[in-house]
C-alpha cells in the first residue's frame, strides 16, 4: 500500500513495514536538502502511526545514495557563506531522529558514498546486496565526516579500519564491508535484498513496540558508557517500567494460555 506523496522519496507500507525509498535514480539518489527533509518527514510520520512497526530505508535503481548532490549542497553552502545567511540550511538532528525512531533497517542496494554511508551508520541493522559499495570519501573533497560517523564507523568496524576508510577515502565492495563489520548481513542476490529485509523487519515487528523502543534507548545511552554501574542502573530502571507494562502482562498471559500474544492496542 502506498502512502504520502513526496518529490525525492517514495514510501510504501505493508503488514507493519514502512519502506522508504530514495527516488532520484538518474542521479544515483544523490542527497539534497529536500531529500533530507522528506526523509525526516516520512520517519516522523511513521513514528506517529501505530500501524507502522519497522522501517526499511533503500534506494531506487542501481544506486543507494551516491552522496551529496554537489550542485544542491556545496553550491548552497558557498552561497550561504557569501551572503552570511544560513536560512536555507536548517539544522536537523538526523542521528537523534534515527535513534529515537522505531527500528530501522538499511537495505543498501548499490553505491553508498559520503552521506549515503554516514546516514545509515546509526541504523539498527545494515543489510547489503553483493552489488553495494561503500566510501567515506570526505577527505577527497577536503572536508571531514559528519552525522557522528567518526563515532559510529569506529563502533561498527573498529579503530584501525574506520581510520583507514576515513583517511584514504577508498571505496570498498560489499564483501569487504561485511568482513569488517560495516555490513551486518550480505545478500548475495540483489533481487532478494528487499525480500530479506522485509522478512527481518516483520520478525522484529512481531515484538512489543514499547520493549523495542526501550531496547533502542538503552543501546543509544549505553554503547559509549564507560561506567558499567550506570549501564546497569539504566537497564534496571527500564526493566522496572517493563514489568509494569501491558505488553509484559500480555506476554505472560499468552504464554500461560498457550496462544500467540497480541501487542496491538494495549492500554
Amino acid at each position: 500500500m502506498s502512502s504520502a506523496n513526496y518529490d525525492t522519496i517514495v514510501t510504501s507500507q505493508e503488514e507493519g513495514v514502512m519502506t522508504i525509498t530514495m527516488n532520484r535514480p538518474e542521479r544515483l539518489n544523490a542527497w539534497t536538502y529536500q531529500m533530507g527533509a522528506e526523509l525526516q518527514q516520512a520517519i516522523e510520520a511513521g513514528n506517529a502511526d501505530a500501524t507502522v512497526d519497522v522501517f526499511i530505508l533503500t534506494g531506487a535503481g542501481r544506486g543507494f545514495c551516491a552522496g551529496a548532490d554537489i550542485k544542491d549542497l556545496f553550491k548552497d553552502q558557498a552561497d550561504a557563506a557569501d551572503s552570511g545567511t544560513n536560512e536555507q540550511r536548517p539544522a536537523r538532528d538526523w542521528v537523534g531522529l534515527i535513534r529515537r525512531a522505531k527500528p530501522i533497517i538499511a537495505a543498501v542496494n548499490g553505491v553508498a558514498v559520503g552521506v549515503g554511508l554516514t546516514q545509515i551508520l546509526p541504523c539498527d541493522f545494515i543489510m547489503a546486496s553483493s552489488t553495494a559499495k561503500f566510501s567515506a570519501r570526505f577527505v577527497k573533497m577536503g572536508v571531514v565526516p559528519e552525522l557522528a560517523s567518526s563515532y559510529y564507523l569506529v563502533a561498527r568496524t573498529g579503530y584501525g579500519l574506520a581510520n583507514r576508510m576515513m583517511l584514504t577515502g577508498e571505496t570498498i565492495d560489499a564483501t569487504e564491508a561485511a568482513r569488517i563489520g560495516l555490513v551486518d548481513e550480505l545478500v548475495d542476490d540483489a533481487d532478494d535484498l528487499l525480500e530479506r529485509a522485509t522478512q527481518l523487519a516483520k520478525q522484529i515487528g512481531e515484538n512489543p513496540p514499547g520493549a523495542l523502543g526501550a531496547v533502542k534507548a538503552l543501546v543509544t545511552a549505553n554503547m559509549a558508557e564507560p561506567d558499567i554501574k550506570a549501564v546497569q542502573r539504566r537497564e534496571m530502571a527500564a526493566l522496572t517500567e517493563a514489568y509494569k507494562s501491558p505488553e509484559h502482562h500480555e506476554a505472560i498471559a499468552a504464554f500461560i494460555e498457550k496462544r500467540a500474544p497480541n501487542f496491538k492496542n494495549l492500554d
